[in-house]
């Protein structure tokens, strides 16, 4: 049974409630870089699993530290937080309605977690996928301690009505039992975005959530995306960036470092599509420089090694591809001349040309909410995108 929050209600009710800073801090207690020594009680709640804050060392049954703490982490712009340079996303991933398929997810969340991952990030848009990070969150006694990334999907039923996206903030503090502000709040997609991001630094100041920002993941926007950037005092942006879609780096990527904006990348791994032209194919031989092992490794170092960004966050519901993608916030980054040479290769593979106007997450099925809604509609539609 999944607890209730412990948020005031008051806190939530409405736009002239505040939740007063006082209360909580203003730093993510798991982004602390202080010494941390892990209670019995906390030790006990992890189940074993070596669920401890960012920092600790994880137990063991002998008493044992782990190995040195060596994750590549960036700094939020302004803040002392430094973050785990990759997260995870839950788009259609964690979009289930299969207990199966939930305890795979449950698997991903923890190793995540235990190879000293922090980020998640998700949306209303996804589905289910709230509702089971949510749930397996608590499972594993990490909610109170992840850094969330969450996001704004909303219109309202008039202009300047902030009732949907606050019934948002709410669904998505009681789906996460949060008993502390959101982390970030993001505006999906530029989504009403006039509106919206004046009412996300009303809620940060209200103490309702720690920092703010906007996304997109179609380049097509970015010009957009930018004068958001530029003007309107964001924390965070996040953006579509990997080794195939390289636009972001021209002119958005610089502005979020001149106007100290933190840096998310959606879709560094293509929705598997960069797997998807490389599977059989062995990894280039002067891969083995930074001590990269497997294609996982290879495209999101690539990303990371742009000093602008702050975290990627790729996404998956297979516990083996998570273990590759946390290896990769581990041992040295490419340079800009390897960063050059690993494009090159990659252009030299059939297919890679193609990587945009290829199915997502080809040779996959993801049987969730999502997925089946697009399937009536589709049925229904006289027209579709082709």
């Amino acid at each position: 049974m999944r607890r209730s929050t412990g948020i005031p209600e008051r806190y939530l009710a409405g736009p002239d409630r505040t939740w007063p800073y006082a209360t909580y801090p203003r730093e993510h207690p798991c982004m602390s870089e202080k010494s941390w020594a892990p209670t019995r009680r906390q030790l006990m709640m992890t189940g074993g699993l070596g669920v401890l804050p960012l920092g600790a060392a994880a137990a063991t049954t002998s008493g044992a530290a782990a190995a040195p703490d060596d994750l590549i982490r960036r700094t939020v712009p302004g803040t002392s937080e430094r973050l785990p340079a990759i997260g995870l996303g839950t788009f259609m991933t964690f979009d289930t309605l299969s207990e199966r398929r939930r305890e795979r997810i449950r698997e991903v969340a923890r190793r995540h977690w235990r190879a000293g991952g922090r980020v998640f990030d998700c949306s209303p848009l996804y589905g289910r996928s709230e509702v089971t990070l949510g749930d397996v969150a608590e499972d594993l006694r990490i909610n109170d301690r992840m850094f969330l990334a969450g996001k704004v999907w909303s219109t309202g039923d008039h202009l300047w009505d902030d009732g949907h996206a606050a019934a948002g903030l709410r669904q998505t503090v009681r789906r996460m039992s949060l008993d502390r502000p959101v982390d970030l709040m993001q505006c999906h997609s530029l989504v009403n975005v006039d509106v919206i991001v004046p009412l996300l630094h009303a809620w940060k100041k209200e103490g309702r959530i720690r920092h703010l920002g906007v996304t997109h993941h179609d380049p097509a926007y970015y010009p957009l995306v930018q004068s958001w950037v530029e003007r309107a005092r964001l924390d965070v942006v996040q953006v579509h960036y990997s080794i195939h879609t390289r636009v972001a780096e021209e002119r958005l990527i610089p502005a979020a470092a001149d106007n100290g904006t933190a840096v998310l990348v959606n879709m560094p791994l293509e929705k598997a599509r960069l797997h998807h032209i490389v599977q059989g194919r062995p990894l280039p031989d002067f891969a083995k420089e930074l001590g990269i092992s497997t294609w996982s490794q290879y495209f999101l170092k690539w990303v990371i090694a742009n000093p602008a960004v702050t975290c990627a966050l790729p996404a998956t519901s297979d516990p083996a591809h998570v273990a590759e993608n946390v290896a990769a916030m581990r041992g040295p980054l490419p340079d800009a001349a390897m960063r050059e040479r690993m494009v090159r290769h990659m252009e030299t593979i059939p297919g890679f040309d193609q990587v945009a106007t290829m199915p997502w997450y080809p040779g996959k099925s993801y049987s969730g909410v999502v997925s089946r809604a697009q399937a009536a509609v589709r049925e229904r539609s006289p027209w579709w995108p082709s």
